[in-house]
């Protein structure tokens, strides 16, 4: 019997290759629905005021909901080996520590960002950022002393502090903490705080849970001249690393560790119980995979056509239908399956009557429906992922998803600090001018540059070659 789940690496593997597909398809060609809704085609102008939401608006929630998912393994396993609460906090502040390093570095050598137009040197010193990240995050695979291990980081991490300051950048700019990437910077901030409240919190859901109506409150409260609740919003210690509207990606993340811990408990009372193979349980499988896959299409489709109504009744009957095939729960998997749809349907349906509210759901600014109906269809993502990656052991199909997801650090600099420039070093990327006169090859220029991603990132994978904060 296998000893892990691969649903979760799988889940974060599909997040990355989504998330580098969306940022390398053709700009401007391809229907709407191909990019953010908020900015359409074929201008690309950020409409705040546009609500709906495209599969590329699940991409950013999905990471961030992986990641939560992620803290029962990385956290409460360490606790029940006997570490301590306040060494899980040292490791809490030095990761998100790494993360904004991480965040304001790739922003600050992309090739774009370092010369206007792009030339050899700005591609030469992106290749550069993406080989010196390597001695930074990962541990270097040779024999040495630990001493010596400490001292390789530290020098790549005092190489990468220099090229910050000394570097020459496009339009005159000079080295800025605040320029950073925006997506790790979040990520960064919830690896801090969302891993101190599971740290606090990890005995009860329940508790955990609580905590997200004060953080609301703050948001209700954040205008409230002189009141303490404003005093909170405003307050940061450290502009460029820390705010607390960061915070509301909380309401995505702490959802994602209770199915973590629902993806843990399976684990465990599958070592102790083995079952056979149930044909009612397949017919099962099928069943809510089919439901779970529909339940996010639905919701795309309905959300950005703005088929309100039709969204709604559309969802009840699939959530009625979903719980009435799981009601017995009869195997562990079931069991699995029924903790992960109630959680995941209650929190679609709380966004969906949310959804009103903000005047409609919205990215960018994020709204509560946002946070609450993409929780849910990350729990039905994950009961797609378990249903074909352990249930159904698709593992060959996936493995690109599943090693993508092992090392989603590389995967999600590999086009900007690798790709790319090493194409445009060899004159190799100017062909891909061919593909920016309509949607099918604008898409194509997306699957190819993801492609590469993806098979740069394996083999890192393959060779053990990881980064980790």
């Amino acid at each position: 019997m296998d000893d892990r789940s691969c649903a979760l690496d799988a889940l974060r593997g599909y997040v990355i290759v989504t998330m580098v597909l969306s940022g390398a398809v053709v700009y401007g060609v391809l229907p709407g629905w191909m990019y953010h809704a908020q900015v359409p085609p074929p201008t690309h102008v950020f409409n705040p005021a546009a609500p709906g939401i495209t599969w590329v608006d699940l991409v950013f929630p999905f990471f961030l909901f992986a990641m939560g998912s992620a803290f029962p393994f990385s956290i409460r396993k360490r606790l029940e080996r006997g570490e301590s609460k306040l060494k899980l906090i040292y490791d809490a502040l030095k990761r998100s520590i790494q993360l904004t390093f991480f965040a304001i570095f790739i922003r600050h050598f992309y090739p774009y960002v370092l010369s206007n137009p792009e030339d050899a040197r700005a591609w030469g010193l992106s290749l550069l950022c993406f080989v010196l990240l390597f001695p930074m995050f990962m541990r270097i695979p040779l024999k040495m002393p630990a001493w010596a291990h400490t001292a390789i980081k530290l020098s790549a991490y005092g190489i990468a502090l220099v090229l910050l300051l000394t570097v020459d950048y496009a339009d005159g700019r000079k080295f800025d903490p605040h320029f950073s990437n925006i997506i790790i910077l979040i990520l960064a901030n919830m690896a801090l705080f969302g891993s101190l409240i599971y740290i606090f919190t990890i005995k009860s859901k329940v508790w955990r849970i609580a905590v997200l109506p004060f953080i609301m409150a703050v948001f209700l409260g954040k205008d409230a001249e002189g009141s303490f609740v404003s005093e909170i919003y405003n307050f940061t210690p450290l502009a460029w690393m820390y705010k607390f509207e960061y915070l509301k990606y909380l309401f995505i993340v702490l959802p994602g560790s209770i199915a973590g811990e629902y993806l843990m408990e399976w684990m465990n009372a599958r070592k102790r119980i083995e079952q056979k193979p149930d044909v009612k349980e397949q017919n099962v499988s099928y069943q809510i995979l089919f439901i779970s896959v529909i339940l996010i299409i639905v919701n795309l489709c309905c959300l950005y056509n703005r088929w309100l109504l039709v969204n709604l009744f559309i969802n009840a009957a699939l959530i009625a239908y979903g719980y009435f095939i799981l009601r017995k729960n009869a195997t562990v998997n079931e069991q699995l399956w029924k903790n992960l749809f109630t959680t995941g349907s209650y929190l679609v349906l709380l966004g969906l009557f949310f959804e009103a509210y903000q005047d409609g759901i919205k990215k960018d600014p994020s709204t509560y429906s946002y946070y609450f109906l993409t929780s849910g269809l990350a729990f039905m993502a994950m009961i797609a992922f378990h249903v074909i990656c352990d249930y159904c052991k698709c593992r060959h199909s996936t493995s690109f998803l599943v090693m993508s997801g092992q090392n989603p650090m590389i995967a999600y600099v590999a086009t900007g600090l690798f790709t790319v420039p090493l194409l445009s070093l060899t004159s190799i990327y100017s062909v891909f001018d061919f593909f920016q006169h309509n949607a099918w090859l604008g898409f194509l220029q997306g699957v190819i540059l993801t492609a590469i991603a993806v098979l740069v990132t394996m083999f890192f994978t393959k060779i053990k070659w990881f980064w980790r904060t």
